[in-house]
């Protein structure tokens, strides 16, 4: 079979893309993504490209974002670009540069796709760098999911060349004259990438010269391993678990079949910010007094005769916000876009979740964005009765992780908005409106 053969029957039995749907590729300009292109193109699929300036390696750069832009102009593809501050990113949100990199270019993708309407978007990775990242996670301690290795598809993002190695879109490339550009920083080793790329895999190949097929079979089958855990541990969580108060209660009684294994504990607690180290101390406590207690980096767990209660840790840095103007309202970390619009009749409102459309004229700074609290109440958008935020999110059936994520705006002491959820009745577009305050926000936020 040829690699574009290969490629329509990996993304066919994943379905990665359907009939119809626009598809959002993400090219920086290096191999896999201008092969990734390649065959998209040749397979006939509506396209559209997004490219990710960083302002991080200067004429580099520059020249990766003119070659992309070059091809999606010969090619007739819509061609989106931005340069990003990633470095004041970084520092204003105390993040790595590759973490920052990562927020940033995933925050633009979602917004792409929800202004363009795309369906999703595409990344090329591919069996090597579906293999490093096993190793890299098997080397920094992990569970199960974390040697399960890059999904095909998450969510909006779709990954449809984890088929191939890198040796064969190397030789896909030159058999079909694809210009690319090479990222210098791809043959240093001080990255931890590439010291798997370069030192590692080049030991392993000797011992096993078929070790990237091996390695990536693993990683699929740990993948469906970890689907049917999954499942198993949430069953079990539906079973020991209640929330009370807003804190999370397990009855020790319904955990004390499964103490024996502590891998099984671990799985279930594991959202609750537990590790090896407080898993050590979580059974200490179990055996102690009433009044003992253990830190997470989430939660303060707390044993009260018969029941462990998990009380949610408050930052208050980062569940707090007094929003002072417009400006400040861009600046927030998960907030991609927030505008003033003029409309008139016709007026088409936007129906996504993550995206709040607002009469202005009801709207007053400063804006304060929390965590919601028992006791909170707004009238949901359609509804003229108040509704507590507890029963709201009993009746949309949310799991007690879902509620526990939840911010709200607040507008005068009045709910705006559930955040990425749903807008108070009092703050709704009307005939008479003349000014939205549009805001959308991260999918992840």
């Amino acid at each position: 079979m040829t690699m574009l053969e290969d490629f329509l029957t990996y993304i066919k039995e994943n379905h990665l893309v359907r009939e119809g749907d626009r598809i959002l590729m993400a090219l920086s300009g290096g191999i896999d993504s201008m092969v990734m292109a390649d065959l998209f193109l040749k397979a006939g699929i509506d396209t559209g490209i997004a490219h990710c300036n960083f302002s991080l390696r200067g004429k580099e750069a520059d020249l990766d974002e003119m070659l992309v832009k070059e091809f999606a102009g010969k090619n007739n593809i819509p061609f989106h670009t931005k340069r990003f501050d990633t470095k004041g990113y970084a520092a204003r949100n105390g993040l790595s540069i590759q973490m920052a990199a990562r927020n940033l270019r995933y925050a633009w993708f979602e917004e792409i796709m929800n202004e363009k309407v795309f369906d999703f978007t595409a990344l090329a990775h591919n069996l090597n760098d579906n293999i490093e990242t096993l190793l890299i996670n098997l080397t920094r301690g992990t569970g199960i999911t974390g040697l399960s290795g890059m999904k095909p598809s998450s969510g909006k993002i779709i990954r449809p060349l984890l088929f191939a190695t890198r040796n064969e879109i190397e030789t896909y490339c030159n058999n079909n004259n694809i210009n690319y550009r090479e990222d210098s920083s791809n043959i240093e080793t001080k990255y931890t990438r590439n010291k798997i790329r370069h030192n590692v895999i080049p030991v392993l190949k000797d011992i096993n010269p078929s070790v990237e097929t091996t390695l990536n079979d693993t990683a699929i089958r740990l993948r469906g391993i970890n689907d049917i855990v999954s499942f198993f541990i949430n069953d079990i969580r539906r079973n020991i678990l209640y929330e009370k108060d807003n804190n999370i209660i397990i009855d020790i009684k319904l955990l004390e079949p499964y103490l024996s294994n502590k891998t099984l504990i671990y799985e279930v607690l594991k959202p609750f910010g537990i590790t090896d180290t407080t898993l050590k101390d979580l059974y200490n406590i179990i055996k102690g007094n009433t009044g003992s207690r253990i830190y997470t980096d989430s939660h303060m767990i707390l044993k009260n005769r018969g029941e462990l209660i998990f009380s949610r840790l408050v930052d208050e840095e980062k569940e707090f916000f007094e929003i002072k103007n417009m400006v400040e309202l861009k600046n927030l970390p998960f907030v991609l876009s927030a505008d003033l619009i003029k409309i008139s009749s016709g007026y088409s409102i936007p129906e996504d979740p993550v995206t709040a459309c607002l009469d202005s004229s009801k709207v007053s700074f400063p804006l304060i964005i929390r965590r919601w609290k028992y006791g909170d109440y707004f009238y949901p958008l359609g509804m003229t009765q108040k509704k507590k935020l507890s029963d709201y999110f009993i009746d949309c059936k949310y799991s007690v992780i879902e509620k526990d994520r939840k911010l709200i705006m607040e507008s005068a002491g009045h709910i705006v908005w559930v955040i990425g959820d749903r807008i108070d009745n009092r703050f709704r577009i009307k005939k008479q409106t003349r000014e939205v305050l549009l805001i959308k926000v991260n999918n992840n936020y």
